[in-house]
């Protein structure tokens, strides 16, 4: 068994403080962050963006290069899962409770946004375009070029599954290598627990709000939301206790499926021809314009423009960034045996595709609604931001059926991703253990439902994203790095090919 280590010791500490504080002193934990966010994000924005589109790059140029044949693994290996179930398995790990949270609610506060500026339907179109891009190949990339790198690194190299495997095994024995590798995991550790806390946090706010629907209540209490918490904390700790088998991907599976029937449902029910059209045309506006908008810092637009700029587009970046760590290392798990070729389309186009398809089917009802007359809920996004989804499946036939199929989605998302993460966060703080004590992972557990319980205190998802960018900022740095030693390794594997 692992023993403790200095890294377990110091990242256990840091998020017990940051939990801690946000327990007793809120408000002052989310001035702090975000003060601290804001200040980043004016001096270091072009530097977020420029990051995340030179991942979307780098993917697309070893995807389409001669490294696209190298395979994650012996050169005979094949792939353990079925393609339908590795992509099922990926964007379930990757996205989640969120698709479910924003999935109406997005389109329409850009929307309510742009419109100020712009006649309807052209709010309605950069709207739809907007909510795609922060959805789509850039967080992908982000994803899979720290997953990409772990991946290579682990199954072609023998590396262990760290963030600073990759380093320390291009510059093995340098100082400067041990100490950036040292600091690596722990701004993973960081980035991991706060990200994944904020999302738990969002979460609970979803499903309480879900199941105050099915009570016919406004809003949902203090109660409520204390009770859906503790059932969740119910729900994860039992499986902090076994190995992380299959039990857990059949969850997510299950969730997935929900998932792929509400949108089914929502296009079939709904205004079907105007949601398809809705749908081709957001994937033709973004085809179009992806490349050119991850270079888009708005500098001539002016102070609101560029708040709006900060609060979605660039928190969205860093948001998915939080995540990469959690996410690369599940998504290399299960990739093991493909071709780097494979590995790219299938976690860029799949997931991204899938998305266009989810916000042109939710977020296009609620367009509809706005550009014919109706506005309800288009103010639903300003007075109760956790509703929306469900004010939508209200318009629709058997609401209280759709309403507990996502509040169960929800629920299953987030149950699962905490216990991965748990999983995730007890490898990294234990030097790599592929199976870490459960006494470990239930720390991990605690400290996760802490961070959850100081973000639901604050009382707003607005409050929950300046969190969970203040723990990924520095993850920026490491993850430009980890895509520079991919790059390094295949150069060196390449010339080793050329002088056999």
């Amino acid at each position: 068994m692992a023993k403790p280590n200095a890294l377990l010791i110091c990242s256990l500490c840091v998020i017990a403080v940051v939990g801690i504080w946000g327990v007793i002193d809120i408000d002052g934990l989310v001035g702090w962050a975000s003060g601290l966010v804001q200040q980043t994000f004016h001096s270091r924005g072009w530097f977020v963006m420029l990051a995340a589109s030179g991942m979307l790059i780098g993917c697309l140029f070893l995807a389409f290069s001669s490294y696209g044949n190298i395979k994650l693994g012996r050169d005979d290996e094949e792939p353990e899962f079925s393609t339908a179930s590795w992509v099922a398995m990926l964007f379930s790990a990757g996205m989640g409770v969120g698709l479910l949270f924003w999935a109406v609610a997005e389109p329409l506060t850009h929307y309510r946004f742009i419109s100020g500026m712009a006649p309807d339907f052209i709010a309605a179109q950069q709207a739809m375009l907007a909510t795609n891009f922060h959805w789509g190949l850039h967080a992908w990339a982000i994803y899979g070029s720290t997953a990409l790198t772990i991946a290579y690194f682990s199954f072609r190299r023998g590396t262990g599954m760290l963030v600073s495997a990759p380093i320390q095994s291009l510059f093995p024995g340098e100082r400067w290598a041990v100490i950036v590798g040292w600091w690596s995991d722990f701004m993973a550790i960081i980035a991991i627990a706060i990200g994944v806390g904020g999302s738990m946090a969002m979460g609970v706010f979803q499903v309480a709000d879900g199941v105050a629907v099915m009570m016919n209540r406004e809003v949902a209490g203090t109660l409520l939301i204390g009770a859906v918490f503790i059932a969740m904390v119910a729900a994860y700790v039992p499986a902090l206790m076994i190995d992380l088998g299959q039990g857990m991907s059949r969850l997510s599976n299950a969730a997935m499926l929900i998932a792929i029937a509400l949108v089914a449902y929502t296009i079939v029910l709904g205004p079907t021809e105007y949601l398809l059209n809705t749908v081709v045309q957001g994937f033709g506006d973004y085809a179009t314009n992806v490349i050119s908008r991850g270079f888009q810092t708005y500098t001539f637009f002016g102070d609101d423009v560029a708040k709006w700029f900060s609060d979605w587009t660039l928190t969205y970046m860093v948001w998915w960034i939080a995540w990469g760590p959690f996410v690369g290392v599940f998504v290399a798990r299960i990739s093991r045996g493909r071709t780097i070729r494979e590995f790219v389309i299938g976690v860029l186009f799949a997931p991204t595709l899938f998305s266009i398809l989810w916000f042109g089917a939710f977020g296009g009802i609620g367009l509809f609604e706005a550009l014919n007359g109706a506005g309800e809920l288009l103010n639903m996004t300003q007075t109760n931001v956790e509703r929306v989804t469900f004010g939508l499946l209200e318009r629709l036939p058997f609401p209280v059926l759709t309403t507990l199929a996502t509040v169960l989605a929800a629920f299953l998302f987030i149950v699962t991703s905490v216990v991965s993460a748990a999983f995730v966060l007890g490898t990294f703080s234990t030097a790599g253990d592929a199976n870490p004590p459960p006494k470990i992972r239930l720390i991990w557990g605690a400290l996760l439902g802490l961070l959850s319980v100081a973000m639901i205190l604050s009382g707003s998802v607005d409050s929950v994203k300046v969190l969970i960018s203040l723990g990924a900022l520095p993850f920026v740095f490491i993850s430009v790095l980890l895509m520079v030693c991919l790059f390094r390794g295949l150069r060196e594997e390449g010339d080793s090919r050329a002088d056999r």
